[in-house]
């Protein structure tokens, strides 16, 4: 069980209209799609807190599912209590100024390996400059 925390104010916009939170159903629709295997989990939504239960089909799988549901606009924490996968995974939120290559460099050792956290975080990134502050990005396993 983990607990990870996310820039309420920064991320994706998932809902429309005059409904000013996000919902559980609305969480699933963008895990859809995203094209991320969400059968078997729950996902409840109280205030700005997002709770992932279940089983994930793996760990990759668990850590996209945590970045994709914490990575919206209005989701300041993501608790999650999956099973499926082993460890909890390396993350970094993204910092004014940062850049893949950046981040590589700081975190696998060689900025030159931006491409494998651009991969890592599929299908959430759609290119590797765009990135933005309080953004959350899986980094792979050296």
């Amino acid at each position: 069980m983990g607990l990870w925390s996310f820039v309420k104010d920064a991320g994706k916009k998932v809902f429309g209209g005059d409904e000013k939170e996000v919902t559980g159903a609305a969480l699933q629709d963008e895990l859809k799609e995203l094209g991320l295997d969400a059968e078997g989990l729950d996902i409840q939504v109280d205030g700005d807190k997002v709770t992932v239960s279940g089983n994930a089909v793996s760990q990759e799988m668990k850590e996209k599912v945590i970045l994709a549901v914490g990575n919206v606009e209005g989701v300041a924490a993501v608790e999650e209590d999956m099973s499926g996968g082993d460890g909890d995974g390396t993350f970094h939120t993204v910092e004014k100024g940062d850049t893949l290559w950046g981040i590589s460099a700081k975190t696998l050792g060689n900025g030159a390996r931006y491409e494998e956290i651009f991969e890592a975080n599929r299908p959430m990134l759609t290119h590797p400059d765009k990135i933005y502050p309080g953004q959350m990005l899986r980094i792979p396993a050296k």
